[in-house]
């Protein structure tokens, strides 16, 4: 027993010094830089809605310090005023929490079928120049108001599921298998788009927006398409954003330090045939180049087209380990649950998110402990 735990203690503190690159002139192995040892940055977060007063004492509750929120917005305006930012951070404030991320009141996760503002991955023009016009909004109003970060989607089907499994106790986990699924409709109102058509759409809304976050230093952290899917695609939409080589070129559309990921490790887990070997591999690749601004740390058990999404504990991926790898690259961002099973005494999830917060917590304190 005592050295099973050594092995493991040597394992979670020597793990990064001890990755082998191949020297490319002689094939001689040697250590990586030792990154392992950096101090722990990484802070709990959650982005649960509303961002109210009766919510955010729940999240106190939780030792919730740091929290992606949801400002209250007037007059159905696609940005929050510099007022309105103040007046969220106030109130969190008065609960011990800071604001480190904002979403906006669009582009979100969900099919352009039911958004009402979709102009942008629908290639619309005037309609999406004005939808750009208010993100660059929102990007100085936030630099106004000290929150630096804002996360968004880019998507034309949004998340899809088919069912809930039965999981532990009376809970229940988000389903996928793309063998059963079938959609209402053979495409979205986007009809069929081609990746280059997709590609174009995004690097249009890049280019117009990454300048900006530029100018004022805001980090706009992407979430990738949940779940990606096969080579066909999905309703006419190609899901470009739902591999790890479209993640690659994504991040490479705009040589920024404020163009990034919302990396949500259980979106990218789908997308992987093996994500119990290889995630930890995907984290270092976008860790490494500072392209992680916030991280969904969730599990699933499964793999790609076929997964259900489980509790931290119980799937595929070593969410130690995990850890243990954004500890060396040296990830300094929020760390945070999503997509939490239900059951019928909880249906928010609240519960479930409790959990998840007390794991997560547990594991930061280790891995600071063995910093």
């Amino acid at each position: 027993m005592s050295n099973n735990k050594l092995n493991r203690r040597q394992f979670l503190t020597t793990s990064g010094a001890a990755a082998l690159a191949l020297n490319a002139a002689g094939g001689i192995a040697t250590a990586a830089p030792a990154r392992a040892h950096r101090p722990l940055q990484m802070v709990l977060g959650c982005q649960t809605a509303p961002t109210t007063l009766e919510h955010l004492q729940y999240l106190a509750r939780y030792s919730i310090r740091n929290i992606c929120g949801y400002p209250p917005i007037a007059d159905g305006r696609l940005y929050a005023t510099r007022e309105e930012l103040e007046q969220m951070k106030d109130v969190a404030a008065k609960c011990g929490i800071e604001v480190d991320m904002v979403a906006p009141p669009f582009l979100a996760s969900i099919s352009v079928d039911v958004d009402k503002h979709a102009a942008i991955m629908l290639g619309q023009s005037p309609e999406r120049d004005h939808d750009i016009e208010d993100m660059q909004t929102m990007i100085r109003n936030c630099a106004a108001a000290g929150i630096f970060a804002i996360k968004y989607n880019l998507q034309i089907v949004g998340d899809q599921r088919i069912a809930r499994t039965p999981g532990r106790g009376d809970s229940t986990y988000a389903t996928w298998k793309f063998s059963e699924a079938h959609p209402k409709s053979e495409f979205t109102r986007a009809g069929q788009v081609s990746a280059e058509e997709s590609w174009a759409r995004i690097t249009y809304f890049l280019d117009r927006i990454i300048p900006v976050a530029n100018e004022y230093k805001v980090r706009m952290a992407l979430h990738p398409d949940d779940p990606g899917m096969p080579p066909q695609g999905y309703q006419g939409d190609h899901r470009v954003l739902g591999t790890v080589d479209g993640l690659k070129k994504f991040i490479s559309i705009q040589e920024s330090p404020y163009h990034g990921l919302n990396f949500c490790q259980g979106t990218v887990s789908e997308m992987l045939a093996d994500p119990g070997k290889e995630i930890y591999d995907v984290i270092r690749y976008f860790g490494s180049r500072d392209k992680i601004f916030n991280v969904h740390f969730r599990n699933i058990r499964g793999h790609r087209d076929d997964f259900v999404e489980t509790y931290p504990d119980e799937g595929d991926v070593d969410m130690v380990k995990a850890m243990q790898t954004y500890k060396e690259v040296g990830y300094k961002y929020m760390i945070m649950p999503d997509h939490v099973p239900l059951a019928p005494t909880d249906p928010r999830g609240l519960q479930s998110f409790a959990y998840c917060y007390g794991y997560i917590r547990g594991l930061l304190q280790s891995a600071k402990e063995l910093s």
